[in-house]
């Protein structure tokens, strides 16, 4: 069984689905494939909207909706964090690069950056900041500055997947024909993977 996983790095509703994907995957014996997207790329495709040209009441409504969230959860979340929005493109590289490594925790790396960017307010864009999150995984630092290429290439590739998938947003989560959005789909995946739904 496997999982495509399609998020954005600077996702704040992906930093507030934790590590429940990894935990459910487990569970079930389920293989996830991590497939970071670039979220303008996406929208301008599927006709989604960059936060700033949204309506001010889907901004203030996201807002709100991430407070709940993450007060649901008992999760830390900044709201406005210092660096955002920013290149989303290093750390995805990164992430890209890990997964191909496989010697760390990707599902850890992936949490270790959202958390930068949305918990501790770091600039994920900084090559300091993603070493940082890939030693903390398990990984050699040196990932961040080796495979660039490659993982331009993926990360387009991940681009054209998604789309063909029906992503739209993130985090994205498809099992063959099913798609889940949304880190409050998570127990909706949960039961499909157990024949439930």
């Amino acid at each position: 069984m496997r999982i495509d996983y399609y998020f954005f790095t600077v996702s704040p509703f992906a930093c507030l689905a934790g590590d429940r994907l990894e935990r459910i995957a487990e569970r079930h014996g389920a293989e996830i494939v991590y497939k970071p997207v670039d979220a303008a790329a996406l929208f301008a495709r599927t006709g989604g909207q960059p936060l700033p040209e949204r309506p001010q009441a889907r901004r203030d409504y996201r807002l709100q909706e991430l407070r709940r969230q993450a007060k649901k959860r008992e999760m830390p979340i900044a709201l406005q964090p210092a660096h955002f929005p920013t290149n989303p493109a290093p750390s995805s590289y990164a992430i890209i690069a890990a997964q191909a490594d496989g010697a760390g925790d990707t599902g850890a790396l992936v949490r270790n950056i959202l958390t930068a960017c949305w918990v501790e307010e770091r600039d994920i864009a900084e090559d300091a900041v993603i070493r940082d999150c890939l030693g903390r995984a398990g990984f050699d630092p040196g990932l961040a500055d080796r495979g660039l290429l490659a993982g331009a290439e993926t990360y387009a590739r991940n681009l054209e997947e998604a789309v063909e998938a029906g992503v739209f947003g993130s985090p994205f989560y498809i099992v063959g024909d099913e798609r889940f959005w949304g880190q409050d789909r998570l127990e909706d995946l949960d039961l499909h993977l157990a024949g439930r739904l």
